[in-house]
């Protein structure tokens, strides 16, 4: 079977009571949102706290190297606690990658995707009342970066982030996961936001955007932190399963990975 054909095989649709209504379904979906919420609460707050601190002083050098290590401690620590309960995507384009590799159904997907949005506007919210009404932090390109550089860049990061999730969470012949997988994850993505941060924000993650642009109400270049992670996401998500895992098509199991 020609490697394309495995690959649309392995989509699958679901049916509504099993990956919706399905008890199992619906604790996977708190899952996502409460690990979302820790997820951005960490990483939104820590740049709101560095500001402060610093009166605007999360631009500089010293901000970004305390963005990048509370998002990948904040994204272990949420990788963790969801994994066996839901797979703790905590991203859009990790779900979508995971769904493009026949990974979990399209039902499920769209639902662990409203839960991890929810997540994040909660989280921004929860940080604007903690705070005293200071304005959460929505992304946005610096000087002299073009709307296709900052696209290419998201797609880039989130691509890593993606086949890194891939390598050590969901290929079969990963052993048992342990710490390596959330691990090796919020260090991709420490790592992505030094690299990228000064140019995007280094988002890789559309629900990271959603939340501070709703309690914000800014939506200024949005449409770069969703396209720009999904297509890098589903890339990777194709990439990998199509070339390492290459498997012929088998019914879903469920969503977890």
């Amino acid at each position: 079977m020609p490697i394309h054909t495995q690959l649309v095989d392995r989509v699958a649709v679901g049916r509504y009571q099993d990956e919706v209504t399905h008890p199992s379904a619906i604790k996977a979906f708190v899952a996502e949102f409460i690990s979302t919420l820790i997820f951005v609460f960490a990483g939104q707050g820590s740049g709101m706290a560095f500001g402060k601190l610093t009166d605007g002083g999360a631009t500089t050098p010293a901000g970004l190297v305390a963005a990048a290590l509370a998002h990948g401690f904040g994204l272990f620590v949420a990788v963790s606690v969801g994994a066996n309960i839901s797979g703790g995507h905590v991203n859009p384009a990790v779900t979508f990658g995971a769904f493009i590799g026949g990974n979990i159904t399209l039902l499920r997907g769209i639902f662990y995707i409203i839960a991890q949005l929810l997540g994040s506007v909660v989280a921004c919210l929860l940080l604007f009342f903690s705070t005293g009404g200071l304005a959460t932090t929505g992304f946005s390109l610096s000087a002299g970066v073009s709307i296709w550089n900052a696209f290419v860049f998201e797609i880039v990061m989130t691509f890593g982030l993606v086949y890194t999730v891939y390598a050590t969470a969901i290929d079969p012949k990963k052993g048992d996961v342990g710490i390596i997988a959330p691990l090796a994850i919020g260090l991709v993505v420490a790592a992505n936001i030094l690299a990228g941060g000064a140019f995007t924000g280094a988002s890789m993650n559309p629900a990271v955007a959603f939340g501070p642009a709703v309690v914000s109400w800014d939506w200024g270049c949005h449409w770069i932190y969703w396209a720009g992670p999904l297509i890098g996401g589903g890339i990777a998500g194709a990439i990998y399963e199509l070339i390492f895992i290459n498997r012929t098509h088998e019914p879903l199991q469920g969503s977890e990975f």
